[in-house]
């Protein structure tokens, strides 16, 4: 099944209905040349059922990890999971198991089609005549934006492509006719951003009935152009020598060769776009009783200058848990309809086995040890009033008469928790699953007592171990994840209905913080001719806020002064904030660190330790479990194209290495 944002529900014949939902409406069963096409384009519901069809193999972007579209998720150095099969195939990528003739993930062909469809409407939407000029420019925006948006999931996963031209083939071309050099990255991304530059003139900016929910915005337009020049300008495309040796026919390369120092200007600009549209900031939560006070170093103003009127926690977590729903999240620019059930669903792998959960879900350590304490201090620097335990106290209990807060936002830390877990910025409790975490599951109603109220353990005797039948159904590392899951689900109950963020209004902050950061001196647009300017002021105002949402502190503007530092600290914000969205090994690539990240031995804690052996489970080990044990090369900066397309195609090459 496939839940993006044009979803056709059967249920009372609307779209979006979360009870019943079928695949997208298979258009090319009723039309099977140009004569049927006449047909849907003389009436509206057919036209409106041909960009549905248009539509049908976008990615699901919320099965991150069962029946995935792509690999990256799981081949992050965020986690891993438990099984190597074809239901969790990410795994094989950094196993090296995946090669041009293995089907999985080989979405080339599927993109294509959505392009083509695309391009179809856009030429021939005029002849429709049943339709207001509103709905035609709708019609058309939502076009534009398939067309850019299937030729940015080719280029995050495949590298550049071969444009096709906007007229659509003919049904009787030549394979001759149709075979075509890719393009460079460069021609691609600009491509992708004239696209849903038209799309943003044509879009409207609020979708606000429930069967339009998830149809993309002027605003989702704009953030994927965002989305796209900061690709485009960060180092592993732009003057990235490695790519030296890979040109094009006539000898053009593939990926710029030649750092331009503008193109960060131009991803400042992007990101800026969106901003000044006035429609979207961060979610937040008001404070209540239930709230920590701040430490002392973080401003209690109002946000966005301040965190002193909003609850840190609940503000991020219910952004995901389906707590706030999406019509009154002023934060989600791009969503798609989450999974809420069965095997394929983030909620199953992640939550124990007594709740109806695998449990197969491993977060890393590296993960854990980036998030900061209460008052924004690093665990390795952590101050005397939020102290980082060391490794004699690490692993004892908190214990329920240590004066350490157990209760806070309607969260709970069990007493036997670790003391390594205490004092950890909100963003950590709202992610991250843990040793002694504990798992309401509030939903189910039934009598069996251990089905709800989970104090969930990892130790090797621990609450959710795996049953006999099935012994890799377990967490490897000691922690999972739980930033999807809210109090109430329960896979023997109910789970809450959510939508899952593909892009929201905290990632043009941040992209904007990073271009600003990055430019060289002033940028001025040929075209608009709007100028910005790196200005320390300006990356403060858009950093701090991701800050405060946080209950953290803000940065300076001499700290922000700082390019090298200033880095550092965008990287490790962009890793927490967007822990586990998809989104890392995209920005490990981008950054050209993936192939020292995701060469790191993975840690966690110690699985292998029993309940009587707590010291023992609290030390920092190696994760030795065979899917564990990965390794990335060159190659696998880009996914390698089919066999069969290439074959098709014979004026295409493979991705380098492959």
């Amino acid at each position: 099944m496939k839940k993006n944002f044009y979803k056709i529900a059967l249920c009372l014949g609307l779209w979006g209905c979360s009870l019943v939902s079928c695949d997208f409406l298979n258009v090319d069963r009723y039309i099977d040349d140009m004569t049927s096409l006449d047909s849907v384009f003389s009436r509206k519901n057919l036209l409106d059922q041909y960009i549905k069809g248009a539509a049908a193999y976008l990615n699901d972007e919320s099965r991150l990890y069962s029946v995935a579209p792509d690999p990256f998720q799981i081949a992050s150095d965020e986690n891993f999971v438990a099984w190597n099969d074809a239901r969790h195939a990410g795994t094989k990528y950094l196993r090296d198991e995946l090669n041009e003739f293995t089907t999985e993930f080989a979405r080339w062909g599927e993109f294509y089609k959505g392009i083509r469809k695309a391009n179809v409407v856009i030429k021939r939407i005029n002849e429709c005549q049943d339709i207001s000029e509103i709905d035609r420019r709708d019609y058309a925006g939502k076009a534009y934006f398939l067309r850019g948006y299937y030729y940015y999931l080719l280029i995050r996963q495949y590298g550049p492509v071969p444009i096709i031209p906007d007229d659509p083939f003919e049904t009787d071309e030549t394979v001759e006719n149709m075979a075509i050099e890719r393009n460079t990255f460069d021609e691609c991304c600009d491509y992708i951003c004239e696209a849903m530059e038209m799309a943003s003139q044509m879009l409207v900016q609020r979708r606000s009935a429930t069967s339009e929910i998830y149809q993309p915005t002027k605003g989702a337009a704009l953030a994927v152009i965002s989305r796209v020049r900061l690709m485009q300008a960060s180092p592993w495309f732009n003057g990235n020598t490695a790519y030296s040796g890979w040109k094009t026919s006539d000898g053009r390369d593939f990926i710029s060769q030649n750092y331009n120092p503008d193109r960060w200007g131009q991803a400042a600009l992007a990101s800026k776009k969106v901003i000044d549209m006035g429609v979207y900031k961060l979610h937040t939560i008001p404070k209540n009783t239930k709230t920590p006070e701040l430490p002392a170093n973080v401003s209690k103003e109002d946000f966005p200058n301040g965190a002193g009127n909003i609850d840190p926690l609940r503000s991020y977590s219910e952004l995901f848990n389906g707590e706030t729903p999406l019509q009154s999240n002023d934060e989600i620019i791009y969503a798609c309809d989450s999974w809420r059930g069965g095997d394929e669903s983030v909620n199953w792998i992640v939550m124990p086995q007594a709740m109806g959960g695998a449990n197969g879900l491993s977060l890393t350590q590296s993960l854990i040890d980036a998030y900061y304490m209460v008052d924004g201090r690093d665990i390795n620097n952590s101050s005397a009033e939020y102290p980082y335990p060391g490794p004699d106290e690490a692993w004892q209990e908190i214990g329920s008469n240590s004066g350490a807060l157990l209760e806070f936002s309607g969260y709970e830390i069990m007493p036997r928790t670790a003391k390594m877990y205490i004092n950890r910025e909100p963003r950590f409790y709202a992610s991250i699953g843990y040793c002694h975490c504990f798992w309401p599951g509030s939903s189910y109603l039934g009598t069996e007592t251990n089905y709800k109220n989970i104090e969930a353990t990892y130790y090797k005797d621990g609450t959710v171990q795996p049953n006999a039948q099935l012994p890799d159904d377990k967490c490897f590392s000691g922690y999972t994840l739980k930033k999807y899951t809210n109090p109430e689900d329960n896979l023997k109950g109910t789970n809450r209905a959510k939508a899952f963020p593909i892009i929201r209004y905290a990632e043009i902050l941040l992209n904007y913080a990073e271009a600003l950061n990055e430019m060289d001196g002033t940028y001025t647009d040929p075209e608009s001719g709007e100028t910005i300017t790196r200005d320390p002021a300006e990356i403060c105002k858009a950093f701090n806020q991701i800050r405060y949402r946080a209950g953290l502190p803000g940065i300076t503007e001499a700290e922000a002064n700082n390019r090298e530092a200033m880095r550092d600290l965008i990287k490790r914000e962009r890793q927490i904030e967007f822990a586990c969205e998809h989104m890392r090994f995209f920005d490990l690539r981008r950054w050209g660190d993936a192939m020292e990240m995701l060469n790191k031995p993975i840690m966690g804690m110690n699985v292998e330790a029993r309940t009587n052996e707590r010291q023992l489970f609290y030390t920092p080990t190696i994760v030795n479990y065979k899917y564990a044990r990965r390794s990335f090369s060159f190659k696998m900066n880009f996914f390698p194209i089919h066999r069969n397309t290439l074959d098709k195609n014979p004026k295409l090459v493979q991705n380098p290495g492959w």
